[in-house]
């Protein structure tokens, strides 16, 4: 039995705040501070640069992308980190087109993180190969996968409203039309059981920084199946992902498997902290975790109706068909959301209308549920969200 008490403990959490929005950026877990301060005494301070060989910095990405798989459903050695997600977005996403050469168009839907949306433009302005975009409604996926589609590309958690997608189902559909999946687990990993071997997915790509708790810009991790990880073609071929970096060849090799989609040098300092945060994770049950989640967000989606009816559900009313994050939304979400901020109770705001809070059981219990909707309900029913103050758009949302 997951002991969430235990895991509260190992987490920095500020006194006065509550803290909803673990699904944009997890809280300082205690351990990643004290291992970054030995990495830096330690390693950097005593060893140098003997801390490739001697701390074992150059194999970190591997070490710890085999934590994050087990956390994914991930075959071992088939996860490696280094870089950000839309760098990793755009490995993959080049990779995956070339297994399917002969087609022109990447399926998305409009629940995708526009940086993935970004990336695909971008990358389909570089290939000048006749490449579309053809972006549906989330709902409308499995009938838009058809032997025209190349890649199927899927954030599994809308970033916005949580609406979950059948992974499974999806890549089943996809594999049964000739295409190739590529599932971006930003808001997956670390929120819900993931079985990307199971689900016999072709790639997938995340962050760290949310729900595993890595800290601002952790770096994000790559997942190649293995039935592919030998015979994709990097696009982004990097010295670190050669066969053998430091052999200095003045042409490429790509590395055996997953080590070929590592790219530049890895950040030791950030890897350091992630290691440690992953720690938390130790001894949790993902089933149980999951359990957990629906039962926190039930009850705040119960609790926010009942005391808040002037706001409008934006998030699937059937836990099993979201991620573990509720929106609610309303015309002056982000002036309510600085009025939540301003009491302590942390979310955030995505435009156009939505207020955001995330439910992460390592941390959060029922108190801390009743505690933010007592809040939110003096702040609607008496309208303390109407002030210029708090209309006043900051560069972060």
């Amino acid at each position: 039995m997951t002991d969430f008490d235990r895991t509260r403990s190992l987490f920095h959490l500020p006194q006065g705040v509550i803290y909803l929005d673990g699904n944009s950026l997890g809280p300082l877990p205690i351990a990643a501070k004290e291992r970054v301060a030995r990495l830096l005494a330690d390693e950097w301070g005593k060893l140098l640069i003997r801390g490739w060989n001697e701390a074992g910095w150059m194999t970190m990405p591997r070490r710890i992308g085999d934590r994050i798989g087990s956390l994914i459903g991930a075959e071992q050695g088939s996860v490696v980190m280094g870089d950000t997600l839309s760098i990793k977005v755009y490995q993959a996403l080049a990779s995956a087109l070339e297994l399917v050469p002969d087609r022109r168009v990447i399926l998305t839907d409009s629940g995708n993180f526009p940086s993935d949306l970004y990336i695909a433009q971008g990358l389909i302005g570089s290939l000048a190969g006749g490449h579309t975009l053809h972006v549906v409604e989330p709902e409308e996926v499995d009938a838009a996968l058809d032997e025209s589609v190349a890649v199927l590309m899927l954030t599994e958690v809308d970033y916005r409203t949580g609406r979950l997608h059948d992974m499974s189902a999806l890549t089943q559909k996809a594999h049964s039309v000739g295409a190739v999946t590529l599932w971006d687990l930003a808001h997956s990993a670390g929120a819900l059981p993931v079985d990307l071997a199971g689900a016999k997915a072709d790639f997938a790509v995340g962050c760290t920084y949310k729900y595993l708790n890595g800290g601002p810009g952790a770096p994000a991790f790559v997942y190649v199946s293995p039935r592919h990880a030998d015979r994709v073609r990097p696009a982004l071929s990097g010295w670190l992902g050669h066969d053998a970096p430091f052999a200095f060849d003045l042409d490429y090799r790509p590395g055996p498997g997953i080590e070929r989609m590592r790219v530049g040098t890895p950040p030791v300092i950030a890897l350091a902290a992630l290691d440690a945060a992953l720690d938390a994770w130790n001894g949790v049950d993902m089933q149980a975790l999951r359990r957990q989640s629906i039962a926190l967000c039930d009850l705040f989606v119960g609790e926010v109706e009942k005391r808040c009816p002037m706001l409008a559900l934006g998030s699937p009313r059937d836990g099993t068909k979201r991620g573990s994050q509720i929106s609610f939304l309303h015309d002056e979400g982000y002036a309510i959301m600085q009025a939540l901020v301003a009491r302590g109770v942390i979310g955030d705001f995505r435009a156009p209308n939505a207020i955001r809070f995330g439910f992460t059981p390592l941390y959060i219990g029922e108190k801390d549920v009743h505690a933010a909707v007592d809040i939110l309900a003096d702040i609607m029913q008496n309208r303390l969200w109407d002030t210029a103050k708090y209309r006043q758009k900051a560069l972060v949302t």
